[in-house]
């Protein structure tokens, strides 16, 4: 109705996120590009569908460097790091489960998950191959979400993670973790675009059309440390519950304004 809502000096924002239908003008997307503040398009329940960004900093030998490294050795290096990195920060996330709530272990399953995480890390090592590698790393995966739902310790008779669902999410607590995944993706693109790597093209992550490999990539090592102790962390001090999600036809758990703007918040927060 023409009032407006609030002002803020472009020099102040970091980036622009858009849920659902939301309109920007010409002259503001124009002024954003030409200030390297990039504008993120989402659904309304964290889907990402496109950016809008200013012209790529950086140089082609750079793109050049990292297209040679994703098709030769490097690759295998580069991805095993990335694992080695997810996967401690994971087993971390468990150990501080088993430190504060030492009573949530029920038959050892946490404890047993973070040796079996440890297993990972040795057989990390002494591996080659990016195959084996990915295959390690979903290994480690399926241990970690195995006893994500013991980690959940508030609002049990509501929040509960029977393992990861996605394209749609099936549960609340799958929709949080969707939707912090969507948005640090969408800075881990950013920061490939500011320093002029593409952020299409992975070494961990295959290459496939419209997939951020790279930013993929990026996140990994952050997934445990940063997204799933922030949805931890929301759940079990009820900043969120049962009342910010809906479901929709078809099973789809989908955040209200309300989850979505406390995600945002703490995620800024602990960024």
């Amino acid at each position: 109705d023409r009032e407006v809502k609030l002002r803020v000096p472009l020099h102040n924002i970091d980036g622009i996120v858009c849920f659902g239908r939301v309109l920007i003008t010409h002259p503001a997307i124009t002024e954003c590009a030409a200030n390297q503040v990039p504008i993120a398009l989402l659904s309304r329940s964290g889907r990402f569908i496109a950016s809008i960004r200013g012209p790529t900093s950086g140089n082609v030998l750079l793109r050049k460097a990292q297209y040679a490294a994703s098709e030769d050795a490097k690759a295998a290096d580069i991805a095993r790091n990335l694992v080695l990195g997810k996967v401690a920060n994971s087993r971390a996330v468990l150990l501080r489960h088993l430190r504060d709530h030492p009573d949530a272990n029920p038959a050892g399953c946490v404890s047993a998950a973070v040796a079996s995480l440890d297993g990972v890390v040795v057989r990390l090592q002494e591996t080659a191959g990016l195959e084996t590698i990915r295959g390690l790393e979903g290994e480690a995966a399926s241990a970690y979400f195995g006893v994500f739902d013991h980690l959940i310790v508030s609002q049990k008779d509501k929040f509960q993670f029977r393992g990861r669902s996605r394209r749609p999410p099936l549960d609340m607590a799958n929709a949080l973790l969707s939707f912090i995944y969507a948005i640090l993706t969408n800075d881990a693109t950013g920061a490939c675009e500011a320093v002029g790597l593409d952020p299409a093209v992975g070494f961990l992550h295959r290459d496939r059309p419209g997939r951020p490999g790279m930013a993929l990539d990026l996140i990994e090592e952050l997934r445990a440390f940063v997204a799933d102790r922030l949805v931890l962390s929301l759940i079990n001090r009820q900043q969120v519950s049962a009342r910010d999600f809906e479901t929709v036809e078809g099973g789809a758990v989908h955040l209200t304004d309300k989850a979505r703007r406390a995600g945002l918040t703490t995620y800024q927060k602990r960024k």
